[in-house]
């Protein structure tokens, strides 16, 4: 797994790259029984490690923020831009913009099958009452917007593969991985929702590439963070030059 960049940091807040392979927050995650050893020593070092609350906590101390100032997740496996309040003034500021949908999300993705140049996704999403951890198209989900642009084809094993980049309107778990594989084109690797498993990658390939909002000064910020390396490698093996965003 790589290590944790400091993309911005200020006295008020942090942008992060989070590695795939951490999870985001202790609040809410559960690991598969019996995955790890239970002595305490084997404890502290996989929590330092498969955390970002934890990396930060041991980072710069523990400042009594909730989830350490973390202000949204990604998936597990899902690299990427993750916003860190430092103060309780910007946390509130950042949950804020949350609610109200003032923070603007980009994410580029790998996914199998020749998707369309442009769309819009706009369906529900809730869990499937049959396997924990999984969603689905639901019509008593919760309202669910993706729109997304395709800007490569890519024919690699005589398949069809598209690399889109996504703009995501809400933020509900899992919710890029539902909408595409219901299209029929689900992620690259992506094991749950049927993705095709393409050359060493583990995760699905998607990235959170880009992050804006008005900060609380009244100034607009754009953060950008290239694709990790496991899906560079990803392209590189399919024949396709490493994009920028």
């Amino acid at each position: 797994m790589e290590e944790v960049q400091i993309i911005f940091e200020d006295k008020n807040y942090l942008v992060v790259n989070k590695p795939a392979g951490m999870v985001t927050t202790r609040e809410n995650f559960q690991f598969p029984k019996n995955n790890f050893q239970t002595n305490s020593k084997k404890q502290k070092t996989i929590s330092n490690l498969i955390y970002l609350e934890d990396w930060i906590r041991e980072k710069y101390g523990d400042k009594g923020l909730r989830r350490q100032g973390i202000a949204h997740r990604l998936d597990k496996g899902t690299s990427g831009l993750v916003l860190v309040a430092k103060t309780e003034e910007y946390l509130d500021y950042f949950l804020g913009l949350f609610k109200t949908r003032k923070i603007h999300k980009k994410y580029i993705a790998m996914v199998c099958g020749e998707a369309s140049f442009w769309g819009s996704i706009n369906m529900p999403i809730g869990r499937n009452g049959h396997i924990f951890g999984k969603f689905g198209v639901r019509i008593e989900g919760k309202n669910a917007l993706t729109l997304f642009e395709r800007i490569a084809s890519i024919n690699y094993e005589s398949k069809k593969f598209s690399l889109v980049k996504i703009d995501l309107k809400t933020g509900r778990t899992h919710q890029i991985r539902v909408h595409f594989a219901y299209l029929g084109w689900p992620l690259v690797s992506d094991r749950i929702y049927g993705g095709k498993m393409v050359g060493k990658l583990t995760r699905p390939f998607l990235h959170s590439c880009e992050i804006s909002f008005i900060d609380m000064e009244g100034k607009g910020v754009v953060y950008k963070s290239e694709l990790d390396i496991d899906l560079k490698n990803t392209l590189k093996l399919m024949g396709y030059k490493t994009i920028k965003n």
